[in-house]
């Protein structure tokens, strides 16, 4: 009898990639003799290299490598010869979808995902169309495509880590103890404007909670070029603070840690799902997006939202389009109080 063997397939962003952890890890403890191969472009392989025994990642550089037909044709042959018995595709995109037809051609078991369109559509809608319906959430996206596959789950997943957290050791020696000091960490940009609180209210955030707990320590996390320099604009104001992405080096490293903070802050971002792949607790913050679009991380509460209620929001689900009032008040008029306040209750917890 031929072993079962599920392809899944999500490519696109970083945050979208770490949705899917929850769901495959809950298929392959529920399925443990049935492989499961994931392919996802090369950066994701941290959230499943150790995640369960059948559990295996493929990387594929669909930019580069396997970019155009003739690169998803050699990346398909490549694929093909795995001899899976199932394909499911979270992603539905124009080169998933290219493939899925390749595996329907083959006679392959295919299913893909259902973004549920016209309800995000009316969650954006302007003026009375609009419909603040909180939408199915990208786990049971995915979870319905396994089902419709004949491999229901029930969810059971906590952190990609045992719950010690990840091993410290492994981090460069610059991260200091923690012993008894509140870890906290602060995420302070997304990749649009629309989803990014300004960065002044930010450092307002950090004095309050600097002055209320002085022996914390409050790990930055960002990308590259102008975020960088506005992290270490922060670091060198506030002796309390590290540049966590620049000292670590790479999504291992960030995972450990965060795996070992009382409490993150974030956007509506990857680090937010990235955090929530550890079990840290997220104190989230939301502009032209909004939570009923289906992408709250994975096990966060809804108490630790901060956002502001505005007939016009949302007004995107990735956060995309310009601000529809020229002047970003989702974000602007959050007051840094408010996200002191749900970082104080997460703490007490």
């Amino acid at each position: 009898m031929k072993t079962e063997h599920i392809l899944i397939m999500r490519f696109s962003a970083l945050g979208d990639v770490a949705m899917t952890v929850p769901v495959v890890y809950s298929l392959a403890k529920q399925y443990p003799d049935v492989r499961i191969s994931v392919l996802s472009r090369p950066f994701a392989e941290p959230f499943f290299e150790n995640l369960a025994p059948n559990v295996s990642f493929m990387g594929a550089d669909v930019k580069d490598e396997y970019h155009g037909i003739k690169g998803l044709n050699s990346l398909f042959r490549r694929l093909a010869a795995k001899n899976f018995t199932a394909v499911a595709d979270f992603h539905d995109v124009l080169r998933s979808k290219y493939l899925r037809l390749r595996f329907n051609l083959g006679g392959y078991k295919v299913q893909h995902i259902n973004k549920h369109r016209e309800g995000k559509n009316a969650l954006v809608a302007e003026g009375e169309n609009k419909n603040l319906i909180q939408q199915p959430t990208s786990f049971e996206n995915y979870a319905e495509v396994l089902e419709k596959l004949g491999y229901p789950i029930k969810y059971d997943f906590t952190s990609i880590f045992p719950p010690e957290g990840g091993d410290l050791s492994k981090l460069p020696q610059q991260i200091p103890a923690k012993g008894t000091r509140r870890w906290i960490g602060i995420a302070p940009f997304a990749a649009h404007k629309g989803k990014v609180y300004p960065i002044e209210k930010m450092e307002q955030v950090i004095s309050k909670i600097t002055y209320d707990h002085p022996s914390c320590r409050i790990f930055l996390f960002g990308g590259k070029g102008r975020e960088c320099e506005a992290i270490d604009n922060i670091v060198a104001k506030h002796s309390e603070c590290i540049n966590a992405s620049a000292m670590l080096r790479g999504l291992r490293n960030e995972l450990i840690l965060m795996s070992h903070l009382d409490v993150m802050v974030s956007m509506d971002s990857a680090n937010m799902h990235l955090a929530s792949l550890v079990n840290t607790p997220v104190v989230s913050i939301w502009g032209c997006t909004h939570p009923y679009a289906g992408f709250l991380g994975w096990g966060q509460k809804e108490e630790n939202i901060v956002q502001m209620d505005m007939p016009c929001r949302p007004c995107s689900i990735f956060g995309t389009p310009k601000c529809l009032r020229g002047d970003f008040a989702c974000m602007n008029d959050i007051r840094p109080e408010a996200i002191v306040s749900r970082i104080e209750a997460v703490l007490n917890n």
